[in-house]
């Protein structure tokens, strides 16, 4: 996979698709490209360009802690690898789940870079609060106070990124268990900041003064409940609504019950991709 240094980050990415509008992809939690490869290549066949990234600190990217705000610093990522590749003007931008606070940040901190949204399974609510703060940053706290960055990489998520790229354990070695420690904590409280909103992260001021045509596919388990969802569609003047499930259900994360449902999501991106480019949205 072709890679690129990005706001000094080593980023690996893809692109599929040989003509047409570009749309960018990121994925949910700290998953990497892989996870939304297939939807992307359904996409890709339907006509479009897209672009997908491992990005910093998940898959085969680079390590980097920088800034008060994870979800910022990913946004900036994913417009200067934009960027990089080509892409100079407004483009689609799609996210899920993490990848959707992304999408949302990025539409919020550079407006112009956007041709439309498409989200789902947006994330929300006190539990998913709770939950992401500990994924996220509070499990990786305690074990570098207790075991060191040597114990922060056997964890799983940094041994995954070690295994998939070897200079990953020296880059974390490097920071040292304080300098991690600190950015964790840093970033938890960005992250706080901005986890009561109705949507996680982006104030709802924001979202309302989001011009851009979006669509919105809510989730249905406990990480991304279908309110968030809905939230999102009040909020944004031009957005359009969406469900792929009618029922919720009593787990985390349904991540096969969505891995099995690309084709459909494919199916109601597309049409709405198709609508936008026709001056329909």
């Amino acid at each position: 996979m072709p890679t690129a240094t990005i706001r000094g980050v080593e980023l690996v990415y893809e692109t599929h698709g040989t003509a047409g509008p570009w749309v960018a992809i990121s994925p949910g939690g700290r998953r990497g490209l892989v996870s939304v490869k297939p939807l992307a290549l359904l996409i890709a066949d339907a006509g479009y360009r897209v672009l997908i990234h491992d990005r910093r600190n998940t898959g085969a990217s680079g390590i980097a802690f920088e800034g008060d705000s994870e979800s910022v610093e990913q946004a900036e990522d994913q417009l200067a690898l934009m960027r990089h590749i080509g892409i100079t003007g407004p483009a689609y931008v799609s996210g899920c789940s993490s990848g959707a606070r992304l999408s949302l940040t990025l539409a919020m901190r550079h407006p112009a870079a956007i041709k439309a949204l498409l989200l789902w399974r947006v994330t929300g609510g006190e539990y998913a609060a709770k939950k992401l703060a500990f994924n996220y940053y509070e499990q990786f706290i305690a074990v570098a106070r207790k075991g060191g960055m040597e114990a922060v990489c056997e964890t799983d998520h940094f041994g995954a990124m070690i295994k998939a790229n070897p200079k990953n354990r020296e880059t974390l070695l490097g920071l040292g268990a304080d300098h991690f420690v600190a950015a964790m904590e840093r970033w938890l409280a960005g992250y706080h900041k901005g986890s009561a909103y109705p949507i996680s992260g982006v104030p709802p001021e924001a979202m309302r003064a989001m011009t851009c045509p979006a669509i919105v596919v809510p989730g249905n388990d406990f990480i991304h409940p279908r309110a968030p969802g809905q939230a999102a569609h009040r909020l944004l003047p031009n957005s359009r609504y969406a469900e792929i499930f009618s029922h919720d259900v009593e787990v985390d994360v349904d991540f096969a019950a969505w891995d099995a449902k690309d084709p459909t999501l494919a199916a109601i991106f597309i049409d709405f991709l198709r609508a936008s480019e026709a001056g329909r949205v």
